[in-house]
């Protein structure tokens, strides 16, 4: 497979000096292989790039000329048949001094990226990632009557030019031989050249094959006619699995004529997070450019992977992901159009495709609603929120309230939920990823609807105030109550609720959580920063526990007479209540439920003892 393999001639017997390339060839292989390419498998993506250039090349000059790619690999060596439209000896001369021009400055890459696809070009010498040596025979097809030429090079940066005899290659086209380099082989193998050229050659518009192996599998999967829509859906389920691994819940057909897009996007069977940048495979005229394309969709469109094939997207340099300009922003919006036509289609026809989706994603579609008014309107019958009274669509839940009440944090609705549902209040809990923004956004999709962020205010007004001369025989207890919790920046009120079995209810909101921050940062200051975040006091509400009167147990410690019993008792209703909202506890009020706990020990072992 090297140069002494070739028929004897008179050039072979007088072989030429050889030359260097003008760069730095060490260093531009390391460029590529450790800057520009992901990974050594990309070599054989280029070559069989240049082979099907090649043969595009010849066929747009020679219509009937035959269209044939052939690899044939052999114990650490690989050799590329094409019937493109092969090199003269000036051909190649004229493009490797081009390499050597446009290769010193790494923006000459995609220069010479874009110029000389399927020749020799950049592609070419990205082959020695994995070689040491790379042997080209050529004739061409413009200029039948010049002479094969060979072009051997080394990874040293020496290569030979010279011309054969006419029966070295009787007929016009490029042959590429590869030897391995040390610690290569494993990429040249049999088996490892038929899964990357099955990988990157499947939709290659020409006849690939690996030794007797046919490469390519056209139509693509979804072009191919089907006896049915069952069997469609089948095949590309199928398809789905080999490429990604996972069974879809659906696929979405993306056919997008004007950018010269058609493929198809499979809707993952298991939620993933939005933060996760989702791996699309593109096609570039047949040829797989990346499997990682994270750019391809929407942000919102994070629950499906798609696989496409394009003529009209822009490559990188490395020809491993996609350029983002104007026409790659088109075919993500066009994209995204096809999604958001898929998921509208369901709701009109098929709701319980749509539940069982909306039951894995609704995740997605919030995200694509808080930008979207009409998809808000079309998916709110649809959309789960977490409610009083239990997970509900927003149009279903706003038809029973005449106000849609909602909190922005999760914590703030476990604190008020269980008591506005007894007093008929509805909640949503907004604190979800996206809830509170769409809550916000139901008046104007669904106009007439009163939505109110829900406050302690809010919730204390709803509660019904005791009789005002019970409440005035427990004075001194509330008094004794106040004073104990003042400190925790907390007041003590008293009202009547249900459920009875609720002694105390601790509520906040954020101004309330802010003025409680910045006291405690204010305590723990230098005298500096305490007059300055003592400047910023202002009439913040405070956190307040309200004490349910119809409970048994707070009537009891209502009626206790010791002061300090009555302050510890009101510390650990308070610590209960943290706990019962599931909030965070701060070191104080870790230390407070440990002071209650024993302090309500202790006066139990008293009383004991006194007995």
């Amino acid at each position: 497979m090297d140069s002494q393999t070739s028929q004897p001639s008179q050039a072979s017997q007088h072989p030429p000096s050889p030359h260097t390339f003008q760069v730095d060839l060490r260093g531009l292989v390391d460029l590529l292989s450790h800057h520009l390419y992901s990974s050594p498998r990309v070599y054989l993506r280029e070559l069989l790039q240049n082979a099907v250039d090649a043969v595009t090349a010849r066929r747009a000059e020679q219509p009937g000329a035959p269209a044939r790619v052939r690899l044939y690999a052999d114990g650490g060596a690989l050799r590329v048949e094409d019937t493109g439209i092969g090199l003269t000896e000036a051909d190649v001369h004229s493009l490797l001094a081009t390499i050597g021009r446009s290769s010193k400055r790494s923006e000459g890459l995609q220069e010479a990226r874009s110029d000389f696809l399927g020749q020799f070009g950049i592609g070419l010498l990205a082959c020695f990632v994995v070689a040491e040596r790379i042997r080209v025979v050529s004739r061409s097809a413009r200029t039948p009557d010049a002479p094969p030429v060979e072009w051997t090079a080394r990874d040293d940066g020496s290569y030979v030019v010279r011309t054969l005899p006419p029966d070295a290659r009787p007929e016009p086209g490029t042959t590429v031989h590869l030897v391995a380099r040390a610690g290569a082989a494993q990429w040249l193998t049999g088996e490892r050249v038929r899964e990357l050229a099955r990988d990157f050659g499947s939709l290659l518009p020409y006849d690939v094959r690996v030794g007797d192996e046919a490469v390519t599998d056209l139509p693509a999967p979804w072009d191919r006619s089907y006896p049915s829509p069952a069997a469609r859906r089948v095949a590309l389920a199928r398809h789905c699995h080999d490429l990604f691994g996972f069974a879809p819940l659906d696929s979405i057909d993306l056919d997008v004529p004007l950018a010269g897009v058609r493929g198809v996007a499979y809707v993952l069977p298991s939620a993933v997070s939005p933060a996760r940048r989702a791996g699309h495979r593109v096609h570039l005229k047949g040829m797989l450019l990346t499997e990682r394309a994270e750019q391809l969709l929407p942000d919102w469109a994070f629950f499906v992977r798609c696989v496409i094939d394009t003529d009209s997207l822009r490559p990188t340099a490395s020809r491993e992901s996609l350029y983002e300009d104007e026409t790659l922003a088109a075919v993500r919006e066009a994209l995204g159009e096809r999604i958001r036509a898929w998921l509208t289609g369901l709701a009109a026809g098929d709701p319980e495709r749509l539940a069982a989706f909306l039951s894995v994603h609704h995740l997605g579609v919030k995200s694509l609603a808080r930008h979207d008014r009409e998809m808000l309107r079309t998916m709110l019958p649809w959309l789960p929120f977490e409610t009083t009274d239990g997970r509900l669509s927003l149009e279903e839940f706003a038809q029973r309230h005449p106000v849609v009440h909602f909190t922005r944090t999760v914590e703030e609705y476990r604190q008020v939920a269980p008591i506005a549902s007894a007093q008929g209040i509805g909640v949503v809990n907004g604190g979800y990823t996206y809830d509170g923004e769409l809550v916000e956004a139901l008046p104007s999709v669904r106009p007439g609807t009163v939505v109110a962020e829900l406050d302690a205010e809010t919730v204390t007004a709803h509660l019904d105030p005791v009789d005002p001369a019970e409440e005035l025989a427990l004075a001194g207890f509330l008094a004794a109550a106040r004073d104990r919790l003042d400190p925790l920046g907390c007041d003590v009120v008293l009202r009547a609720f249900h459920p009875l079995s609720v002694p105390a209810l601790h509520l906040d909101d954020r101004q309330a959580r802010h003025e409680q921050a910045r006291a405690e940062a204010e305590e723990q200051a230098d005298d500096l920063w305490a007059g300055i975040l003592g400047s910023l006091r202002g009439g913040a509400p405070r956190a307040r526990l309200v004490l349910n009167h119809l409970n048994p147990l707070v009537r009891r410690i209502g009626s206790l007479g010791d002061p300090e019993l009555i302050g510890t008792a009101t510390e650990s209703l308070y610590g209960q209540a943290l706990l019962m909202a599931q909030r965070p506890l701060r070191p104080a009020d870790s230390a407070l439920l440990n002071r209650a706990f024993i302090g309500l020990l202790e006066w139990a072992t008293h009383r004991e003892d006194g007995r």
